[in-house]
């Protein structure tokens, strides 16, 4: 989620950062002397264990305080060293040696060993810590098995050859000193929420946290003993600190943007020609940096816990898992609308669940739904669903067709997204019932309650795809459309699961796409996820600000962002 808009803005963006209680100081001209970035983001963090992590406000707030074995390079997209600066395979590819760095400490003093790696993979595997890292990392079923034969090697045994392993071991690693007392008494799904003093929070990585005043500001200062360093030996990273500002409204923080306040943007498309137009007088840059990689899809609720209650079923659970239902459906996705109203061209129709960013893995033979009211509604003649009256469509039943439909607040575009679809729907004489909430309530919906019919909702993509198996999995957490089920809902679902496993197993890379493939053809058969569009993402910044270095997969080289003097 990110975004925002207009001029009038100095002075408004100064208003708002004088409101009661958020003491949020404004960047000072004198960046290079003072090196602290300032940018903003659209929600508060639900938690700050990096384990129980699923959304991404709570992952962009935590990322910079914790250290993976391994890092992947966004520009090669190659895996690079981290915390483990060399490793092994054996000749059956089955036992890979990591060989860590004897360096790195954690922000207490304490060295980060062996011990910390397989306190973390003991946590993730530990089916009573809900997380999405545990489908990732399961293969043939099975967890992956780790010995430390000293303080600083780590040996990982898989039961078969895992091509993902270097993409998925990328784990955030945490202090078994710390926290394995706290695990092993069972309460490890309650430490570190967002009541927990920043001092508290024991990272590895480039920044430690000082201070989060919820709805406001988190607020980070460089950690002074981080291991990397420059080309010359010089400490990094080089910035001295980040304030991230949380700004709900996207208008405001375009505004704080326009003003000053922050110092890196990611600009919606209506505003990308204002800020071209701008750059010379702003002294900022504004650049295209491709497709997005995520997907941003509605998903009807197809969770059994949700509608089947003293043996009694919804109707609506009927519909949900009707493919003529779910069909009809996707030709009423106005994608056409979608990208010349809310994205102002700047954006292209989503047909595959994996980004045509992701060359290897993106199916490009998936021929899109199109839109189609009339064939729509004979679809859903043909299913069942009449028009019992202008404006009224019921099933075979005679319920009325009625859902709710949901997305998050923070999005001025999805909320138009939705308005479109809502609007469309109704012609068909189904009532949909519009009602976006804010995100970490959305998130708890989808997460524990269940409590939600259909919904828009963008997922990140990567570039290894078994990295999304916490959603493609049947078992998965993130399987968004009944998560967590302990044996497949259905065969289609079981064939995704088999494939997962076969594309992991395949070592050569040109062979292990076309698994990928199959498992996108049956997302676009099977209508769990109904694709809308992608946004061609831009990204913009002060001149000042060297070494920002945006791609579609992360930033390259962050640390040795810093601000040159004017």
């Amino acid at each position: 989620m990110r975004f925002s808009f207009s001029i009038c803005c100095a002075i408004v963006a100064a208003s708002l950062a004088l409101l009661p209680g958020c003491r949020v100081n404004r960047p000072t001209k004198d960046h290079a002397a003072n090196q602290i970035l300032y940018i903003a983001t659209a929600s508060d963090p639900r938690t700050f264990n990096p384990i129980l992590i699923t959304d991404a406000s709570s992952g962009q707030i935590v990322g910079d305080l914790f250290e993976s074995l391994i890092r992947l390079n966004p520009k090669t997209t190659l895996p690079e060293a981290g915390l483990a600066e060399k490793w092994e395979v054996a000749p059956d590819n089955k036992t890979i040696t990591f060989h860590l760095r004897h360096d790195v400490n954690w922000f207490d003093g304490k060295p980060v060993t062996a011990r910390d790696v397989l306190f973390t993979l003991a946590v993730i595997y530990d089916p009573k810590v809900p997380n999405s890292f545990r489908p990732i990392l399961t293969i043939d079923k099975k967890p992956i098995v780790a010995e430390a034969p000293d303080d600083y090697t780590v040996v990982m045994h898989v039961p078969k050859p895992f091509a993902p392993l270097f993409y998925s071991i990328g784990i955030p690693v945490m202090p078994a000193h710390v926290l394995e007392p706290i695990w092993k008494a069972g309460n490890f799904n309650h430490t570190w929420n967002i009541d927990t003093p920043p001092i508290k929070l024991i990272g590895n990585g480039p920044y430690h946290m000082t201070r989060y005043a919820q709805s406001q500001v988190v607020q980070y200062d460089r950690n002074n003993q981080y291991w990397m360093k420059d080309e010359h030996g010089g400490q990094l990273p080089r910035l001295r600190g980040q304030a991230v500002t949380i700004v709900q409204d996207p208008n405001a923080a375009y505004l704080r943007y326009l003003s000053g306040q922050i110092d890196i943007y990611n600009p919606r498309p209506e505003e990308v020609p204002t800020l071209e137009a701008k750059a010379k007088e702003l002294d900022i840059t504004v650049k295209n940096i491709g497709v997005d990689t995520g997907s941003l899809f509605f998903s009807f609720n197809r969770n059994p816990r949700r509608f089947i209650k003293n043996g009694v079923t919804n109707p609506k659970l009927n519909w949900f898992t009707d493919l003529k239902f779910l069909q009809a459906m996707a030709h009423m996705v106005d994608k056409t609308a979608m990208i010349n109203l809310v994205f102002h061209g700047l954006a292209v129709k989503a047909v595959a669940d994996i980004s045509p960013e992701n060359k290897i893995f993106a199916n490009p033979n998936l021929k899109d739904y199109d839109y189609d009211p009339k064939l729509a509604a004979d679809m859903l003649e043909a299913a069942g669903y009449h028009l019992s009256k202008p404006g009224v469509r019921t099933d075979s039943k005679g319920n009325h067709l009625e859902f709710d439909l949901t997305t998050s607040t923070s999005s001025p575009e999805r909320n138009q997204i939705c308005t479109i679809f809502k609007q469309d729907l109704e012609g068909l004489g189904i009532k949909v019932n519009y009602r976006p909430l804010e995100f970490t309530t959305l998130v708890d919906k989808l997460d524990s309650s269940f409590d939600w019919d259909c919904v828009l909702i963008g997922f990140t993509g990567g570039i290894e795809p078994n990295d999304g198996a916490n959603f493609y999995r049947s078992s998965g957490n993130l399987h968004i459309w009944n998560p967590n089920q302990p044996t497949p809902a259905t065969p289609w679902e079981a064939e995704i699961d088999t494939l997962l496993d076969q594309g992991a197993s395949e070592m050569d890379l040109p062979k292990r796409a076309p698994y990928y493939w199959k498992i996108q053809q049956i997302l676009h058969d099977q209508l769990p996820i109904i694709e809308t569009v992608r946004q061609q993402r831009y990204s913009s910044w002060k001149n000042s600000l060297e070494n920002y270095q945006p791609t579609v997969w992360g930033l390259y080289k962050q640390e040795w962002m810093q601000f040159k003097a004017d």
